[in-house]
C-alpha cells in the first residue's frame, strides 16, 4: 500500500511540472527525473532501477503535460506546424530507439549523463551565447536528423526535448516565443514514443515491482499528469507577458537547479 504522503508528493510535482511545461515549453522531465529519483531512493524502489523508473514515468507523464501545453500555446498562434512536421519522424526513430535501448544502460551512467547534459545546456543559454544572425532553419533532411538527436538524448534523459529543442531553434533564430511552443508541440510525440519504448524495454525486468508497466510506476504518474495538466495553461498565458531576456534567464536558471539536484541525488542513492 502507498503512504499517501508520497500521493501528496507527486501531486505536489505534477503542480510545479505543469506550470514550468506551459512557462518554458518543456515536458518537466528535466524537473520529473532528480525529484522522483530522490523520491524513489527514499520509497526504496528496485534500488537498480531507480534511475530507469524515473526516467520512465516522467516520460509517461509528459504526454499529457505536453499535449495540455501544446494546445495553449497553439491557441496564441506560437506553434511552428511547418517544423513540426518536418522534425517528427526523426524524432520518434530516435526516441522509440535509444528508449528501448536504455533499460541496459546503468542507473549511475544515466543520472551522470543527464547532470552533465543539463549543466552545458543551461550554461550556454545563462551566458546568453547568441547564434549567428544568418542562420536559419535547415532543409527537411537536416531536420529531420536533428529530430532523431533531440529525441534521442530526450529519452535519455526522459525529457520533452524543451531543453533540446528551444536552445536549437533559437540557435537557427527563431524568437524565443515561438521556439518555446514549438517545443512544446515537438514533446508530445517524443513522449508518446518515449513511452513506449520504456514499457517494451522494462515489460520483463519490472514484472515483480508492483503498480508498475514496464519501468513506468503508475501511481507517480497518474498523480503527476492530473495535477500537470490543470497547470500548463497557466504556464504558457505567462510565457506570452514576460520579456523574451527573463524567459531565458528563467529558464537557464531552472536547469542548472536541476541540473545540481541530480547530482545530489546520484551521491545520496
Amino acid at each position: 500500500m502507498i503512504e499517501p504522503v508520497w500521493l501528496l508528493a507527486y501531486i505536489f510535482l505534477g503542480i510545479v511540472v505543469g506550470f514550468s511545461a506551459g512557462l518554458f515549453g518543456i515536458g518537466g522531465g528535466g524537473i520529473m527525473v532528480p525529484v522522483l529519483t530522490t523520491f524513489f531512493v527514499f520509497q526504496r524502489l528496485a534500488p537498480e532501477h531507480t534511475v530507469h523508473m524515473a526516467l520512465a514515468t516522467s516520460m509517461a507523464a509528459i504526454v499529457l503535460t505536453s499535449a495540455s501545453s501544446l494546445r495553449a500555446h497553439h491557441r496564441r498562434q506560437g506553434v511552428l506546424w511547418p517544423v513540426v512536421l518536418r522534425i517528427t519522424p526523426g524524432i520518434l526513430i530516435g526516441t522509440f530507439s535509444v528508449a528501448y535501448i536504455a533499460a541496459w544502460i546503468p542507473s549511475v551512467w544515466l543520472a551522470g549523463f543527464f547532470a552533465l547534459f543539463m549543466l552545458y545546456v543551461s550554461s550556454r543559454m545563462f551566458l546568453d551565447i547568441r547564434p549567428n544572425p544568418s542562420r536559419t532553419l535547415p532543409g527537411t533532411l537536416g531536420l529531420s536528423a536533428a529530430g532523431a538527436g533531440i529525441g534521442g538524448i530526450s529519452a535519455l534523459v526522459a525529457i520533452g526535448g524543451g531543453s533540446l529543442t528551444v536552445p536549437f531553434l533559437n540557435w537557427c533564430n527563431v524568437n524565443i516565443r515561438q521556439a518555446i511552443g514549438t517545443s512544446a508541440a515537438v514533446g508530445f510525440p517524443i513522449s508518446v514514443a518515449g513511452s513506449l519504448g520504456y514499457i517494451a524495454g522494462g515489460i520483463n525486468i519490472t514484472a515483480d515491482i508492483p503498480y508498475t508497466i514496464g519501468f513506468i510506476y503508475i501511481p507517480a504518474f497518474l498523480s503527476i499528469t492530473i495535477a500537470s495538466v490543470l497547470l500548463a495553461p497557466m504556464g504558457a498565458r505567462l510565457a506570452h507577458k514576460l520579456p523574451v531576456q527573463t524567459l531565458k534567464k528563467l529558464f537557464a536558471l531552472l536547469l542548472l537547479v536541476l541540473c545540481f539536484t541530480m547530482i545530489w541525488s546520484l551521491f545520496r542513492a
